[in-house]
């Protein structure tokens, strides 16, 4: 059985899982699981399969990823936690709330719906699977390559944090983009329609990203009749990165109430 990676930012607490986005991994949110850790949390930042440090497989959809979840809290006896979750990590703790509702205590979807959503990520999958590491041997040139299909610098930056030393001299990807690249149509899976969890919940939306929009809180309230929604201003799908002040904010005020 493989087994999810994790860092573990703090020693004792309450449990909280956080899964990343598409494309991103666990340490993304370290600094989010410093101040948790920092206000009574032991926090699990996990990378997802064919993300980060854990295991790569050919097979990829949101049942397996909320399996593999099951199998993390099997093996570090967790039960009853929070969980936080990211656009993909959202959809897939939604999964798994509703497939395992014994396994969570509340959890807190940040800027994704239960729907179902139209693949746009293809020009940048098709940009990190023309990185030619043979002929890239530097975060610089791979920027410069990267740059042909992704124009916005910010998302370039996030993208590259994928690179790592494959070995000396040699760099490669941390994600499986052979895999991801062929996962559009189960990366934007909504929920099935007889799918609900009646666990707390609280969504948080992003004042400038068209990820969920207003009419999807019928969607929402739907699949999770306890769900709380709030928003923040001026920010878009990556709102944790674009407002972290007021975004822990809101996570810690709402996890306390929760405890």
């Amino acid at each position: 059985m493989n087994l999810l990676h994790s860092n573990i930012i703090g020693e004792t607490g309450i449990d909280i899982i956080i899964l990343h986005g598409f494309l991103g991994m666990g340490d993304n949110w370290k600094t989010h699981a410093k101040g948790l850790s920092q206000i009574g949390y032991r926090v699990h930042l996990i990378d997802q399969r064919n993300h980060g440090k854990s295991f790569w497989d050919d097979e990829f959809s949101y049942t397996l990823l909320a399996d593999d979840l099951v199998n993390y809290f099997i093996a570090n006896y967790l039960k009853k936690v929070f969980v936080l979750g990211h656009s993909m990590g959202g959809k897939t703790l939604m999964h798994l709330a509703c497939k395992y509702p014994e396994l969570i205590k509340a959890f807190i979807v940040a800027d994704i719906a239960p729907k179902s959503y139209e693949s746009h990520h293809q020009q940048i999958l098709n940009g990190l699977s023309h990185l030619d590491f043979n002929k890239i041997s530097t975060r610089s040139l791979a920027d410069q390559e990267l740059s042909k299909y992704v124009e916005d610098s910010t998302v370039r930056q996030f993208l590259l944090k994928n690179l790592y030393w494959e070995s000396s001299g040699r760099l490669g990807l941390r994600i499986n983009i052979n895999v991801l690249k062929e996962a559009s149509e189960a990366i934007g899976k909504g929920l099935d329609s007889d799918s609900n969890s009646f666990h707390p919940c609280l969504f948080i939306k992003g004042g400038d990203s068209d990820y969920i929009l207003d009419t999807d809180k019928h969607i929402i309230n739907h699949h999770f009749p306890n769900a709380e929604h709030q928003l923040i201003p001026k920010v878009g799908h990556w709102l944790h990165a674009e407002n972290p002040k007021q975004f822990f904010k809101i996570i810690s005020k709402w996890l306390d109430q929760h405890r």
